[in-house]
């Protein structure tokens, strides 16, 4: 069977401000259509139209022509056949006459039928509104059920619409000023199930208003753990005394996602791919919103909805999470980022009375981004950096650009530097155990790490002073550090930051935190490939060992971390998403390779993050097991390995 988004969890939607003309009902029934056709074939399927878009918002005091109401009924039936036809489920405004008063409604169409009917619950009456003169709020509807030629369709503001086959799509509806008021009926529709809210809207343009109408959007899908979809009339609308602009916005968890241009006089569509499957997952970590349960059940109305083939998925996948794409709001990422680590370890440093730390520093990103977060840590406490003990050990991988970089950073922080070569001691080690140094295996590697811990634990106890651990998130995740080795520390600065963070952070403090001779060596450390530097370099005196070409590259391995761990996607969504992410760079192939060792490692290298130091928490992600992630030792990869074996195979068919 064909990969479709409800699969994989999303749904495709769309928001329209149709081109309008007051009071002509046909007219507007055409461009609603023309609307759906649209929406259709951008194969989306789902459109919430404006609020009382049949008519017009405008209409004043014909709203209490019985012609038009009747009109507007009669255009509802048509739509709804025309969006059948195109595979469309709609949502759109109407005056509805129920018993003996007047509502503003929403109309759910899907199927070619008339699902339910929500009425507006709160109505404007002050400043350029005054909607009670022409509609009775929802509180006074007097019944469940409205007889639709001759079937019973449910109507009320308790109305949840559940998309058949896919359980995540459950939509709640608001209009307009419902959104704007104290407690938004969104809220309460969000607790009892609702994962895509809709506002049908005709909210007057008015300066500054589209800023604050956008963050009110924003706002509340954050605040609601939803998708928020917002279809706003245009500027056919009556300009008598107000200018309608045809702002509509959707959003997802606080982020926007689509917005439309405004003051077209044409019929504008805009169309996401919202993740529900995401949403639904979120609630369930939230036990703020589980507390928040609303006690009233609402009614869940099912309807039919079409397929989106998974191969037309149009929603950008950033290669890089962990990193923003635009510079300021990534330089901005940054600072924060050195605010938080520079803070935690001054904290630690005036809780222990400590005015020395120690540290080893190799030349290469994480040792080179915790000496930094360690200088600023001192000068913020007003401490002399000569307290600051950096020790380079170099060993049988250790190549002259690092160990220059080291020494000559050291230098330029004004931080003591000491140099101890490490060959003697392993080789000491190597006779000891009995283990031949032509074997370049695991106790050659290790033997280096757990011997210039060693060093550093016994520097730190010689100077009063706490060491400094440099490992980083990304590396935690896999578990690349010696057990007891790097592995350990008395206060960890870097262990909430990704890897392909740290490089960004670097360069980052090179512009703006330091300058001159330091600044050129930053960016030269940034250059540099990642090596732990533990086999012997090349004949020409290169890094022979690239950590990338064994445990693959980080900027896969961040990819699957934040989409694993940060979201909880199974490999399947994970690598639909990195297929997309990294089109023309890694076939399915590599993707599917390096996924299946992450999660090995991820799973097998619990033990070691089971028994981590102190550090901030920087992000989303965490791995301290007094935080965010509690894990056995002993669990086991199974299932999402078998759901490899299967993902690779059905690539193979």
């Amino acid at each position: 069977m064909s990969e479709t988004l409800s699969s994989l969890g999303f749904l495709r939607v769309a928001v329209a401000s149709p081109a309008l003309r007051v009071a002509d009902v046909p007219y507007n029934l055409e461009q609603a259509a023309a609307a759906v056709r649209l929406a259709g074939e951008r194969h989306c399927r789902l459109l919430v139209l404006p609020e009382l878009a049949l008519t017009g918002y405008s209409c004043a005091d014909l709203f209490l022509q019985p012609l038009l109401v009747a009109a507007a009924a009669t255009a509802l039936d048509e739509l709804a056949a025309i969006g059948a036809r195109e595979g469309v489920a709609l949502i759109v405004g109407l005056p509805l006459a129920i018993g003996d008063r007047l509502f503003n409604c929403a109309a759910f169409l899907a199927g070619g039928r008339l699902c339910g009917l929500v009425p507006k619950q709160f109505l404007p009456n002050s400043q350029e509104f005054y909607e009670k003169r022409w509609f009775a709020p929802a509180s006074l509807l007097r019944q469940a059920t409205l007889d639709w030629r001759g079937t019973a369709v449910p109507v009320g503001t308790d109305l949840i619409f559940r998309a058949e086959g896919f359980d995540a799509c459950r939509i709640g509806i608001e209009i307009c000023e419902d959104a704007w008021t104290v407690s938004p009926p969104s809220g309460r529709l969000a607790t009892q199930g609702a994962t895509l809210l809709t506002n049908l809207s005709a909210s007057p343009e008015l300066l500054g208003k589209a800023r604050y109408r956008r963050e009110l959007v924003c706002g509340q899908s954050a605040r609601c753990l939803a998708a928020y979809a917002y279809a706003s009339a245009g500027p056919g609308e009556s300009t008598t005394d107000l200018v309608f602009s045809g702002h509509s916005l959707i959003a997802e968890n606080g982020q926007l996602l689509a917005e439309s241009e405004r003051f077209s006089f044409a019929t504008v569509v805009s169309h996401a791919d919202v993740d529900l499957g995401r949403l639904v997952g979120e609630r369930l970590r939230s036990s703020s919103f589980v507390d928040a349960a609303a006690d009233e059940a609402p009614r869940f109305i099912p309807f039919p909805l079409g397929e989106t083939p998974a191969a037309t998925f149009s929603r950008p996948v950033p290669a890089m999470p962990f990193v923003p794409g635009d510079d300021d709001e990534r330089a901005e990422r940054c600072r924060e980022i050195f605010a938080l680590q520079t803070t935690g370890l001054a904290k630690r440093l005036l809780h222990t009375g400590g005015r020395q730390v120690v540290l080893g520093i190799s030349g290469g990103l994480d040792s080179t981004l915790a000496l930094l977060v360690t200088c600023r840590a001192f000068d913020r406490l007003d401490l002399p950096r000569s307290g600051i003990v950096a020790v380079t050990m170099p060993g049988f991988g250790t190549t002259a650009r690092t160990r220059d970089n080291a020494a000559g950073l050291a230098g330029q922080l004004g931080v003591q530097l000491r140099t101890i070569p490490i060959d003697a001691a392993v080789r000491q080690h190597f006779a000891d155990i009995g283990h031949p140094e032509s074997q370049h295996d695991i106790t050659f590697e290790n033997a280096q790490a757990r011997e210039r811990t060693q060093l550093l634990m016994d520097i730190a106890n010689q100077v009063g002073g706490l060491v400094i651990g440099t490992g980083d998130l990304s590396e935690l995740a896999l578990g690349w550090c010696t057990y007891n080795g790097d592995h350990m520390s008395m206060y960890a600065v870097n262990c909430g930051v990704p890897k392909t963070l740290v490089r960004y952070l670097v360069d980052w403090c090179a512009e703006e935190e330091f300058s001159g001779r330091c600044a050129a060596i930053l960016h030269d450390i940034s250059a540099t490939p990642v090596s732990p530097e533990l086999l012997p370099p090349a004949a020409n005196g290169e890094i022979e060992q690239r950590t990338e070409e064994q445990v693959g590259p980080y900027l896969l391995h961040d990819f699957f971390l934040y989409h694993a761990l940060r979201l909880q996607f199974p490999p399947a969504k994970i690598l639909f998403l990195a297929e997309r992410a990294f089109a023309g760079n890694y076939d399915r192939a590599q993707l599917c390779r390096w996924l299946r060792l992450f999660y090995q490692r991820f799973f097998s290298q619990q033990f070691k993050r089971s028994c981590l130091p102190d550090g901030p928490k920087i992000g989303s992600v965490a791995l301290s097991p007094r935080g965010d992630w509690r894990m056995p030792s002993d669990a086991v990869a199974r299932l999402w390995l078998d759901e490899l074996d299967r993902l690779e195979g059905a690539a193979g068919e």
